[in-house]
C-alpha cells in the first residue's frame, strides 16, 4: 500500500502540473496571524495586537532573532482584514493606510530584508470572510498586484462564495494567473474544505495540480479538542489524502497553536509530533514576542522538524487504533527510517500498549532498529528487533514521538 502511495506521489509531482512554481518541495514553515490575532483592526485601543504592519514586522524580527528562521520558518503570513474597505480608482486592492502606512510593498521589502518571505490573503468571491474586498471578479489583476508587491505566498479563502461548484474553475484560473506573473508564489487553497462542507465531490488530482498546499477541514481553534478533531478527520480520510501529498503538494490541517492559551506542554508536543507525521505545513499562529521557553523549544526541536521536512514528503498514516491509543507511521528517506507516534487521546488516563514493530508496518531489518525518543532522549531504545514485543507508556493527552532507524 505504501509503495503505491509513493508512486502516485512521484507521478503527481513530476507529471503535467498546472502549478509551475517549483515551491513547497517540503512542507512550508512560517508564521500566520489568523488564529491568534483574528480580525483585530482596532489599533487605537489595542496597538500591540491589531492587524498592522507593526505586528508583522515584529513577528519577522522574532523569527530572525529567536532562532526560528535558522530552524526553517521563513514565511510571515498576513490573513484577513489587511485591506482597505474599497478598491482604488483602478480597481486595485490596497492595504488600509492607517494600519499599513508603508503599504504591502513596503512591508514586503522589510520582510525580505530579514531573509524571510511574505504571505498575503484574499478570497474567491466578492468578499473575504470578514467582509473585505476579495478577488472574485479580479483574479488576474490581483495576481499581478501581489507579484508587483513582492508577495511570496497567497492564501485564497472562499467562505463568501455562494456557488461553491465554481471553485473547480476559479482556483485553477488563479493558478494560471499566478504562473503568468513569472514570480514564484506559493499557492494555499481553501477550495477542498468548502467543497467538503457543501457535499461536493473533491477532485484531489485537480487540487494538487493547482495548489501547493490546501485546507481539507474546519479551522483550528485554540483547544485540544480542536486538535483531536482534525487528527481524527485525517485518519478517516487518509486513504484519499495520502496519495496526493508529496513534494510540491501538501494537505494542510491548519495552524500550530503551540504557545497560545489552551494547550499544555504535553499537548503542544503532541500537536507538533502529529503535524510532522502528517507532512503538514508548520505555520505557527501565536505571539512570538511573549511565548515561553518550553513552547519555543518544542517549535524549534530540530529532530521533529527533520521528520516534518523529510525530502520524500510522504504523509504518515494511522496504522493501529486501540481504544484511546493511536499509532501513526511515516516512512522517511524512502523507507530507510520512520517517524513513529503513539498518541493518547484520553485526557485523564495514561495508556499502555504492547506491539511489535513488524505489526505496525515497519519493514523487516536484519540489524533490528533503534528508536530515538525525540522529546525524552533518555528513554530511547537503541536496539529492538522488529519481531520483539515492547511496551509503551503514554501519558494522558500526549504523544511519544520516535525516529526509528536501522541499528548500527
Amino acid at each position: 500500500m505504501w509503495a503505491s502511495a509513493v508512486l502516485l506521489v512521484l507521478l503527481g509531482s513530476f507529471g503535467a502540473n498546472a502549478l509551475d512554481n517549483g515551491l513547497a518541495r517540503t512542507p512550508p514553515m512560517g508564521w500566520l496571524a489568523w488564529e491568534r490575532f483574528r480580525c483585530n483592526v482596532n489599533c487605537t485601543a489595542d496597538p500591540k495586537n491589531c492587524v498592522s504592519e507593526k505586528l508583522f514586522m515584529e513577528m519577522a524580527d522574532r523569527l530572525v532573532e529567536d532562532g526560528y528562521k535558522d530552524a526553517g520558518y521563513e514565511y510571515v503570513n498576513i490573513d484577513d482584514c489587511w485591506m482597505a474597505k474599497q478598491r482604488d480608482a483602478n480597481n486595485k486592492l490596497y492595504a488600509d493606510p492607517e494600519r499599513f502606512p508603508s503599504g504591502i510593498k513596503g512591508l514586503a521589502d522589510y520582510i525580505h530584508s530579514k531573509g524571510l518571505k511574505l504571505g498575503i490573503y484574499t478570497a474567491y468571491g466578492n468578499f473575504t470572510c470578514q467582509g473585505y474586498p476579495a478577488s472574485g471578479m479580479h483574479l488576474e489583476l490581483d495576481a499581478q498586484t501581489f507579484a508587483e508587491w513582492g508577495v511570496d505566498m497567497l492564501k485564497m479563502d472562499g467562505c463568501k462564495q455562494m456557488d461553491r461548484h465554481t471553485m473547480k474553475k476559479g482556483y485553477p484560473q488563479m493558478t494560471k494567473y499566478l504562473n503568468a506573473t513569472g514570480r514564484p508564489i506559493l499557492f494555499s487553497c481553501s477550495w477542498p474544505d468548502y467543497e467538503r462542507g457543501a457535499g461536493i465531490p473533491i477532485n484531489y488530482t485537480l487540487v494538487a495540480e493547482n495548489c501547493n498546499i490546501w485546507r481539507n477541514y474546519v479551522d483550528i481553534q485554540d483547544s485540544w479538542q480542536s486538535v483531536l478533531s482534525i487528527i481524527d478527520y485525517y485518519a478517516k480520510e487518509q486513504d484519499t489524502l495520502v496519495p496526493v501529498a508529496g513534494p510540491g503538494n501538501f494537505n494542510d490541517p491548519d495552524m500550530l497553536i503551540i504557545g497560545d492559551f489552551s494547550l499544555s506542554v504535553e499537548q503542544a508536543k503532541a500537536q507538533m509530533a502529529m503535524w510532522a507525521i502528517l507532512a503538514a505545513p508548520l505555520l505557527m499562529s501565536n505571539d512570538l514576542r511573549t511565548i515561553t521557553p518550553e513552547y519555543r523549544d518544542i517549535l524549534l526541536n530540530k529532530d521533529v522538524i527533520a521528520i516534518s521536512q523529510d525530502n520524500a514528503g510522504i504523509m504518515g498514516k494511522r496504522v493501529l487504533q486501540k481504544t484511546d491509543i493511536e499509532i501513526w507511521l511515516k516512512p522517511l528517506q524512502y523507507y530507510i527510517s520512520y517517524g513513529l507516534v503513539f498518541l493518547n487521546t484520553n485526557s485523564t488516563t495514561a495508556k499502555i500498549i504492547t506491539v511489535k514493530l513488524v505489526d505496525i508496518g515497519i519493514s523487516p531489518e536484519s540489524r533490528g532498529y533503534a528508536l530515538h525518543n525525540i522529546f525524552n532522549p533518555d528513554e530511547s531504545i537503541y536496539h529492538l528487533s522488529q519481531y520483539e514485543e515492547h511496551t509503551y507508556y503514554v501519558n494522558p493527552a500526549s504523544a511519544l514521538l520516535y525516529n526509528v532507524y536501522p541499528s548500527s
